[in-house]
């Protein structure tokens, strides 16, 4: 019998669109011939499946089931595919842990901690991993703007501490655009990160389990058209991303090392894409985003399909790791 899976997008962040492109990606990949596929919609005000017509059906959050036409469905397997909160923090998959179903991200405590940027960071550092010199403040702080300026340095980036996609984020280069910056970062977020400006080659570095084994795929090379990889460079063509990276050697063996050390020492599973920036041969690691974009403007599906792997061999393969080892 095929197993029901449920394909979450959507969330309750400013990325909520991004996630429904990249959910709706993955559904249409999905082997229909060994699975039944359904979209899952989890919004602020309402959690509901979708049918081919755009009907909607609510989900029962008892047991995170549906009725549909006086049947009722319950899922056997949670591919997710939520940007920011609340899959990409883990929130919702404490939830489905607590209904023993599975899911294809890493467990909820993993993925809130690399959402978290600070605690992320503060980890990877831990285990002598570069990072930019940074700050962090809450909205409740006080702080003095010379006092930050004068640690962090200028040109920084100000963004916020838990969001993704670009969203919030500013590079200040004149001390006074500090300000409009943290307003910013803050309509985002409570937290706030400031980091240093590293001036080197930017690298975006996907790493998967596929086949049993933990796989770096090919590296892609990031030249932003904007003055940094912001949103409309993401996701509006004003970047060049080069498959794979222009870089030597050594700094290859570096980064591929760092990002796979980093996946396995955080114990993460499912799909990974941290960002780095060489100073020398030296990566300095950025973030990690545990639930990479999967549009057809994404990384990790150009990467993966560099390496030979196609999106639905991809997909099907991570679907069935999950379950065998359910």
């Amino acid at each position: 019998m095929k197993k029901n899976i449920a394909v979450l997008m959507g969330g309750y962040s400013s990325e909520y669109k991004i996630s429904i492109k990249s959910g709706t990606v993955v559904f249409n990949n999905i082997d229909k011939n060994k699975y039944i596929s359904y979209i899952v919609h989890i919004l602020q005000d309402k959690w509901i499946v979708l049918d081919a017509d755009k009907n909607e059906y609510s989900i029962n959050k008892h047991d995170f089931s549906v009725e549909i036409n006086n049947i009722k469905i319950s899922f056997d397997y949670i591919f997710n595919v939520i940007h920011g909160s609340p899959g990409e923090d883990g929130k919702i998959l404490a939830y489905f842990d607590l209904l023993n179903i599975p899911y294809s991200s890493a467990p909820f405590y993993q993925m809130a901690l690399t959402f978290n940027k600070r605690d992320c960071l503060s980890v990877a550092k831990n285990y002598g991993i570069k990072t930019a010199t940074s700050v962090y403040l809450n909205e409740a702080d006080h702080y003095d703007k010379n006092e930050i300026i004068s640690k962090i340095g200028l040109p920084c980036f100000v963004k916020p501490n838990n969001a993704g996609s670009s969203f919030g984020i500013s590079k200040v280069n004149k001390f006074k655009d500090f300000e409009t910056a943290l307003e910013t970062a803050f309509k985002e977020d409570t937290e706030i990160l400031i980091e240093s400006f590293l001036d080197g080659t930017e690298v975006s570095v996907g790493v998967i389990q596929y086949k049993g084994e933990v796989i770096v795929l090919p590296i892609t090379e990031i030249i932003s058209g904007n003055d940094f990889f912001d949103y409309e460079a993401k996701y509006h063509g004003k970047s060049q991303e080069i498959t794979p990276a222009r870089i030597s050697n050594i700094q290859k063996e570096n980064v591929c090392k760092t990002a796979k050390f980093l996946y396995k020492s955080l114990n993460i599973s499912g799909f990974s894409r941290s960002e780095f920036i060489f100073i020398g041969d030296t990566p300095y690691f950025l973030e990690m985003n545990t639930v990479p974009g999967m549009t057809k403007e994404s990384l990790l599906p150009q990467q993966a399909k560099k390496a030979g792997i196609s999106l639905k061999d991809l997909l099907t393969d991570t679907i069935q790791r999950s379950l065998s080892k359910f």
